[in-house]
């Protein structure tokens, strides 16, 4: 029967891996119980040097010889009731004996190994592993285990460390080695042995050694069987998370090694669009039917892609619907992108799930670098970004990873953590813009605009971070400070200007602000605590924000009106823009956007859109009827000074005037235009 090993099993498959342990003491009889028979048989010669042994005696003994003077040992299976007892009635009885009794019928298989590493005894056990069959029926039995090299029968050359630890331990010098070997059993299967080397009680004796192997196959396969039901998904059969993880570790730590593969790897990360409908609406259990359905489809993508590049990629199920394609050893952006269309492609066709034809999308995540330098983490986050990307350009499709793009959120993710601590820091400061009369150019107010003072960015203008401040809700305290901050400033410059006519100042509130404060007890307080006249105040808030207002924003609106306060809607003309309301609001102003009055450029002879200024016009007349006043934003020419001025338009701002300035430069100008009228 075939000894011989199938090779050696992966460093991971050693149980555990070689140990080194205090010698043991060679007079203790626990250990020599497990010795083989001492010097009754002389040790077999090595053939050479290295580790090929010489030819193995003509006739090796099956079984330990027993010394002249003792008797031969029963065959049967000793009784250890009646060896002891044996043993305490004859107390000259020599122990060997019943150590050779034992070790030959003991169901562990065990062989003793010389100091040159040929076995020179071993049990049945032992011999029913390591004996060839016969060929024929009939024919003698192939050679057995005796006077063969041990290290060659249980695959202990296969790896420099446990070779090493073996020769140390055939010298003396380790007490112990224990490793797993995958050998080939006598019956035709692969069997999963733990090989045990254990030093020689009798150290004087032939055997330098105890070798014991044991079958662990049943072991072995019931960790494999919990190892996969650990590591797959119950739904979809697919490897889960932990696996997946597992697999992308190994696939970055291969890449940043080199080799011969590419060094790189690719990820496709989807999530099904819509899924949660389909588990309210049918129930979970249709809901995993169709997750089932998802992964076949998804697995098959994965094995057409495979023969014509590489490695098929590794599907896994991550949680939820939420799906990954790990691609090793990738090829480059291209590969990832064709994959993802598959992917897309094949899922766009209808399931049908117990008598419902389902019909699902998903948006995917493409991401593909070198494995040099990256982390499971950062591969994953980037993932994760690209996905949420492709959801929030529509969806039901994918989307490649883009550096830029991902600087720029990182970004918007500093400043969002950075907002609420910079108003308490004081890095918020604020400019003003005049707003002229354009009928005579004399400055009628400013309109107060907040600038963040970044550490890290600089100066940012307020497109840049109040949305932002909106999204997370710190608008209300921020928009509070620049309310104080310019009520204080704009009654500072009537107190230092008394001479001259008083300017109001216009401040941006947030529709947020409106909702998640009380919006007018904050003016009143400001108003109080500054001193600022109400009539001194404009409020303006957007078009989109005030049209439609109901409930708690109208009443706000009306109190503040009611106080003196004035309201302007802002970037009129582009939002909701819903006329038959506007009558009823408490509104004094109307600004205009920009976006109308750049179509009144005369520069290089282009004239205005004829469009462009029936629309303003119209607007303006309209205003006017309704008893409000108009104020054109962007006015950069003298030109669209003039044409504005021509429709009507009654106040502007913009360039053409002055671009927003300090505070101090207000006062200059308040000063000026005292001079000017003196």
């Amino acid at each position: 029967m075939s000894g011989t090993s199938e090779g050696p099993a992966p460093t991971a498959d050693l149980v555990p891996p070689a140990v080194t342990e205090s010698r043991a003491d060679p007079g203790d009889r626990t250990v020599r119980t497990a010795c083989p028979p001492s010097a009754a048989q002389p040790p077999a010669q090595a053939a050479g040097p290295g580790r090929t042994p010489a030819p193995p005696p003509a006739q090796a003994p099956a079984s330990p010889p027993v010394p002249a003077g003792t008797r031969p040992a029963d065959p049967r299976p000793p009784d250890p009731h009646a060896t002891r007892e044996a043993h305490a009635m004859d107390p000259d009885r020599d122990p060997a004996e019943l150590y050779r009794a034992v070790f030959a019928v003991a169901p562990l298989a065990m062989a003793a190994v010389g100091r040159d590493g040929v076995v020179i005894a071993a049990n049945d056990a032992f011999h029913a592993l390591f004996t060839r069959p016969s060929a024929e029926h009939g024919s003698a039995p192939g050679p057995g285990p005796v006077g063969r090299v041990a290290a060659e029968l249980v695959d202990l050359v296969a790896d420099d460390r446990t070779w090493h630890t073996y020769q140390e331990v055939l010298r003396g010098r380790q007490a112990r080695l224990r490793c797993g070997r995958r050998l080939a059993h006598p019956d035709g299967r692969t069997m999963w042995a733990q090989i045990t080397v254990t030093p020689s009680a009798d150290r004087s004796g032939p055997g330098a050694v105890l070798l014991s192997v044991s079958d662990v196959s049943a072991r072995r396969e019931l960790q494999a069987r919990l190892r996969h039901s650990r590591m797959h998904d119950p739904v979809t059969r697919l490897p889960n998370r932990t696996l997946f993880f597992e697999r992308l570790a190994g696939a970055l730590e291969a890449g940043a090694y080199g080799g011969s593969g590419t060094g790189r790897v690719g990820l496709c990360y989807l999530d099904l669009d819509g899924f949660k409908a389909v588990n309210d609406t049918l129930g979970h259990g249709i809901g995993d039917r169709l997750l089932a359905a998802v992964a076949e489809r998804l697995t098959r993508c994965a094995e057409e892609a495979g023969p014509t590049r590489g490695t098929a990629p590794l599907v896994a199920r991550l949680g939820g619907d939420e799906f990954a394609l790990l691609v090793e050893e990738s090829r480059g952006t291209e590969q990832l992108a064709d994959l993802a269309g598959t992917v897309l492609r094949t899922l766009q066709e209808p399931f049908d799930i117990a008598g419902q034809r389902l019909s699902v999308s998903a948006s995917i995540g493409v991401v593909e670098r070198r494995a040099d330098g990256t982390t499971a983490t950062g591969l994953m986050q980037a993932a994760d970004t690209t996905l949420y990307w492709a959801k929030a350009d529509g969806k039901a499709r994918w989307t490649l990873f883009d550096p830029e793009r991902n600087a720029h959120r990182m970004t918007r993710q500093a400043l969002v953590s950075t907002l609420r601590p910079a108003v308490e820091r004081g890095e918020f400061r604020l400019e003003y813009q005049p707003l002229v009369r354009l009928d005579g150019g004399e400055l009628r107010g400013v309109e107060a605009l907040v600038r963040w003072e970044h550490p890290q960015f600089g100066t940012l203008a307020p497109n840049r971070f109040i949305g932002l401040a909106e999204e997370d809700g710190s608008i209300v305290q921020l928009g509070r400070w620049v309310l104080r901050t310019a009520c204080r400033q704009a009654r500072r410059w009537q107190l230092d200007h008394p001479d001259t006519e008083p300017v109001f100042v216009s401040v941006n509130v947030a529709v947020r602000q409106v909702w998640d404060s009380d919006l007018v007890a904050d003016v009143a307080d400001i108003l109080a605590e500054t001193g600022l006249d109400p009539g001194l105040l404009q409020l303006e808030l957007t078009e989109s924000a005030v049209m439609g207002s109901a409930g708690r924003p109208l009443q706000a609106l009306q109190a503040l009106s009611d106080m003196g306060v004035r309201i302007a809607i802002d970037d009129f003309g582009t939002g909701y823009s819903n006329l038959a309301y506007l009558s009823r609001l408490p509104v004094s102003v109307l600004k205009l956007d920009g976006s109308f009055v750049r179509g009144f450029r005369y520069e290089g002879g282009t004239h205005p859109n004829p469009a462009d200024e029936v629309i303003v016009e119209t607007l303006v007349q309209l205003a006017h009827r309704l008893g409000l006043t108009v104020t054109a934003e962007c006015v950069e020419t003298a030109g669209q000074a003039a044409r504005l001025r021509g429709i009507g338009c009654d106040t502007a701002q913009g360039w053409l005037y002055s671009r927003p300035v300090p505070p101090d430069r207000i006062s200059a100008l308040l000063t000026a235009r005292r001079a000017s009228d003196g």
